[in-house]
């Protein structure tokens, strides 16, 4: 299997987004570029990694529209809507999975969630995508 260049950005974008994340808590605690970047990756960097590792798995069956096609483009403009949403939950699921597991053990911080959602999302980086079932 190949690996092109786009896939390869794909691939490496989200935990990018981490780790510059975690370079901008050295800002100042009011920057607007720290706040930013730390809700960009909180929002959506763990969800990216993770429909990037079950993409081959959604995309093997197509959505289906309403009886009366006017839209041609219904089924991707679907996937592409269906990608979205769960790229936002499952990354907004992850933070608060992470935070609860650290406030459970005590050790619950900003820094902690950031870092460990981070590693996570660098490890689902370099997880192979899933194969579809027939």
């Amino acid at each position: 299997m190949t690996v092109t260049p786009q896939d390869l950005v794909v691939r490496i974008l989200p935990p990018f987004a981490g780790w510059l994340a975690l370079a901008a808590l050295a800002l100042p605690g009011a920057s607007p570029l720290r706040g930013a970047a730390v809700v960009v990756f909180l929002a959506a960097g763990p969800g990216a990694a993770m429909v990037r590792v079950c993409g081959p798995a959604l995309r093997a069956r197509p959505a289906e529209g309403p009886v009366e096609r006017r839209d041609p483009d219904f089924a991707r403009h679907s996937d592409l809507l269906e990608q979205a949403m769960l790229i936002v939950f499952l990354s907004v699921t992850a933070v608060m999975l992470v935070a609860t597991v650290l406030i459970a053990t005590h050790v619950f911080s900003a820094q902690h969630v950031l870092l460990t959602l981070t590693l996570l999302t660098t490890l689902a980086a370099f997880c192979p995508p899933l194969r579809a079932s027939p």
